[in-house]
């Protein structure tokens, strides 16, 4: 089996707003094969750069555009493939836009994998631990504490028992960040509460609104610092009197590692649409190693919401599931498949690959640009 044609497609729905929700475009890896068989990924980044990073004409040996790395490959080898990729990509940058690319690829080579074996990833990735998983209804603030009361009410009546509240407008004071977690608290009751900062403090305002927000019983504070300050966490992580969770942003095992060697986080948050299959598999090892805990992230569409949980069934302490509930079309309709908690728990898919299907109909509606 050969790769005989890497597809790029870019979609975008209609009314794109100015918050930071990533449900609102796509950029997807099609991956299709001399038996007839193709793969699909998605990457969670600026789509027109990932496809920049595919459609990219050769320049020199370590700065190749990854379509022509791949075509006449066997996709059955993700492990060498991701390897070459790596190698052949060395000056187009290491830690960002590059491995969000390349896990796309990785994404859609093992959707491939699981198709032509008749097994789903999570077999392939040495088998699930958990059949279902519970899920926390992943959604942004209101503009204020009322509307955040307002929001984690309709969550918890939809039948979700734990919800995430996360960026805008939190950062702008001590006063509007306690109004909004003191609203989302009100808001779900006894459920399970996180809150996600969105990178807005610096290290000792970040530890004064850990002991604030720890009156209002959350389970983690997420992304209180910039996701470089690899030393303000490990710093916070120790002080703090409730759990630190971060990760999202990150790119691949190497912008993993120097977390996990120092031990900065109590959880840590995984993109499949940034780090691929190959790159998270090594990421849960490790982390289960150091005995801290996984948790995925995803914000986007049904594609990396199923590859998101084939992975996290596999790690052992899997405890909490991200069930992105943005009212988007490319959330709910990119596939024929609804992937979506129902009485607060996702199930895991068990179809070939992914086990999710696209519908082409939605693809053609919004589709902006193609290049294969």
């Amino acid at each position: 089996m050969k790769i005989t044609e890497v597809v790029c497609q870019i979609l975008r729905i209609k009314h794109v707003q100015a918050k930071t929700a990533s449900s609102q475009d796509s950029v997807l890896l099609r991956v299709r094969t001399d038996t007839g068989l193709e793969g699909i990924g998605e990457a969670d980044s600026s789509p027109e750069v990932v496809r920049a990073i595919v459609d990219a004409p050769f320049s020199h040996n370590i700065a190749c555009g990854l379509r022509q790395i791949l075509i006449g490959q066997n996709p059955l080898e993700h492990e060498r493939l991701w390897q070459e990729m790596w190698r052949k990509t060395m000056y187009f940058g290491r830690a960002s836009v590059t491995i969000t690319a390349m896990a796309a690829v990785d994404m859609a080579l093992w959707d491939l994998k699981g198709k032509h074996f008749g097994q789903p990833i999570h077999r392939l990735l040495g088998g699930k631990q958990h059949a279902r998983i519970k899920a926390y209804a992943s959604i942004l603030f209101g503009r204020d504490g009322g509307e955040t009361r307002e929001i984690g009410q309709r969550w918890i009546a939809a039948g979700y028992q734990a919800v995430k509240f996360g960026w805008e407008p939190m950062g702008q004071s001590e006063a509007v960040d306690l109004e909004l977690v003191r609203g989302a608290r009100e808001g779900v009751g006894d459920a399970t509460l996180l809150i996600d900062a969105g990178c807005v403090w610096d290290a000792r305002t970040a530890l004064r609104r850990a002991h604030r927000f720890a009156e209002y019983g959350i389970e983690w504070l997420e992304e209180p610092l910039r996701p470089d300050d690899v030393e303000g966490y490990v710093w916070l992580r120790d002080r703090s009197p409730v759990p630190i969770a971060a990760g999202e942003e990150e790119c691949g095992r190497h912008a993993f590692r120097q977390l996990i060697d120092r031990r900065a986080l109590d959880v840590y948050q995984v993109d499949l649409s940034r780090n691929g299959f190959t790159d998270a598999a090594y990421i849960r090892a490790r982390v289960e190693e150091i005995g801290a805990r996984l948790c995925n992230h995803c914000y986007t569409s049904p594609i990396t919401v199923a590859a998101s949980l084939h992975w996290l069934s596999t790690c052992r302490d899997a405890f909490l599931f991200e069930d992105c509930v943005e009212d988007s079309p490319l959330r709910h309709e990119l596939t024929h498949e609804r992937v979506q908690a129902r009485d607060g728990w996702i199930e895991v898919p068990d179809g070939p690959g992914l086990g999710v299907s696209l519908n082409e109909d939605f693809v053609r509606e919004h589709l902006v640009a193609e290049s294969r």
